[in-house]
């Protein structure tokens, strides 16, 4: 039988959670646009996109550098404080990017939040902390029905909020939102994550088993050792860093995380660049209203894939079975089809994420190591989205400036790494339920 989810905790948890992904995609359906007016190409649109894939990479590149640190550093002193830092470097980010009017300015803001948030990677440990092997799949799967509803609403306001002088000149008629057109929807971040900040102070509970206060939480058991031959949890310490890195069924999910997080990261840059390309130089020239809607209506549709579908299909065909098929149909779509079919065929994709954070939390050696454990997980996610936006953008840039296959050389490098996807999800291993 299942064991019931902590409901209380757990919405606690993804309600923190939706702050990261309004943080990152509302700057989508005005960046191009930002860029442009800022002057950084000189005027040629067709650059646009190589600027575009820098900001939008630097948050993980930052990222990548620091969140192990913050993951480790929550295996010792608790999740609640790493958190609250997190929270406060989205805030201070998104305030300085909706007042940054250089190219500089717009690259260190985006480095303070990546700098500074490793809570991604903590809510996962704070999730298999709190669940058990009955219950934990049904919990993460919670995870990307939040990243849907963060990417319907982020893209909704940071589009529809953008230049707020020219659709309300009565309320917005002072020269302060001449001069700063994006600062609106960047303050709604910010205050999202302050609120999110002060709800963290006052009702999350310490979930790191050293730190709980609660006898009654002290006495779940982490029972996922014996499944994938892990050491046994003796220790009451983490695993040293080396040693996770040698162990073979630890860097299977991660590996499979990283080019997973790679392909849907330059996915999900390529869609807003090719709406906001001018239709001569390839694109589609959409508004930034336009690209806002389209973004939302997916992130609506997905979240209603994974609610109504999600859960029955993983205890019905088990981890493994579920995460190769669904990478094996990312590579039948042809990519460069409709927009509508595109968005549609793509609702599918998080069902692997919930599934690879299921591997990556059963295969710590212990409950001591979760946050080691997602740190490297979200250390290897962080390198690939860096490496996504800006090499699918410039790749998109390079091949219409050249006309590479007709301008979509970036499609063909897209489905080679949906292959290597392929080949990487057959070497995860079963995972038993309980009592077999």
């Amino acid at each position: 039988m299942k064991t019931p989810l902590p409901k209380t905790q757990l919405r606690l948890v993804l309600f923190v959670l939706c702050t990261e992904p309004m943080s990152a995609q509302y700057v989508f359906p005005f960046i191009n646009q930002l860029i442009k007016e800022l002057g950084i190409t000189g005027g040629d649109d067709r650059k646009i996109g190589y600027y575009a894939g820098v900001i939008e990479s630097l948050f993980f590149v930052s990222q990548a550098l620091t969140v192990l640190y913050w993951s480790r550093l929550s295996d010792h002193i608790g999740r609640k404080p790493i958190l609250l830092v997190g929270l406060v470097g989205l805030s201070l980010s998104n305030f300085c990017f909706g007042l940054s009017r250089t190219f500089w300015a717009l690259v260190a803001s985006r480095c303070i939040a990546g700098a500074l948030n490793g809570n991604v990677g903590v809510m996962k440990s704070v999730i298999g902390e709190i669940t058990d092997d009955t219950n934990m799949a049904q919990a993460f799967l919670f995870l990307p029905i939040v990243f849907s509803v963060g990417t319907s609403i982020a893209p909704l306001y940071g589009g529809g909020l953008a230049k707020p002088h020219d659709r309300w000149p009565e309320l917005f008629s002072g020269s302060f939102w001449v001069q700063y057109p994006y600062f609106l929807p960047c303050i709604v971040s910010v205050l999202f994550a302050a609120f999110s900040f002060f709800f963290t102070i006052l009702f999350f509970e310490e979930s790191l088993p050293s730190k709980r206060c609660r006898k009654d939480m002290q006495s779940e058991v982490f029972r996922t050792d014996a499944q994938l031959g892990a050491p046994t949890d003796k220790d009451a310490s983490p695993v040293p860093i080396r040693t996770l890195l040698k162990t073979y069924s630890v860097m299977i999910p991660i590996a499979n995380y990283g080019v997973l997080a790679l392909i849907d990261m330059g996915f999900f840059a390529l869609l807003p660049l090719l709406y906001a390309t001018p239709v001569e130089v390839g694109g589609l020239g959409l508004s930034p209203l336009a690209i806002g809607l389209y973004m939302s209506a997916f992130g609506v549709g997905d979240g209603l894939f994974q609610m109504l579908f999600a859960a029955r299909v993983i205890d019905r065909f088990g981890e493994r079975k579920v995460f190769c098929a669904v990478v094996q149909k990312k590579v039948g779509p042809a990519i460069w089809i409709l927009i509508f079919a595109q968005l549609l065929s793509w609702t599918m994709v998080n069902i692997a994420y919930v599934v690879v954070y299921v591997f990556i939390t059963k295969a710590s050696p212990n409950k001591h190591s979760l946050g080691t454990m997602h740190g490297l997980s979200q250390t290897t996610s962080s390198i690939t989205k860096a490496l996504g936006p800006a090499t699918f953008t410039s790749l998109f840039a390079f091949s219409k400036e050249y006309n590479l296959l007709e301008g979509n050389l970036v499609y063909v490098v897209l489905l080679i790494l949906l292959c290597l996807l392929v080949i990487l999800s057959r070497c995860l291993p079963e995972l038993k339920k309980d009592g077999e």
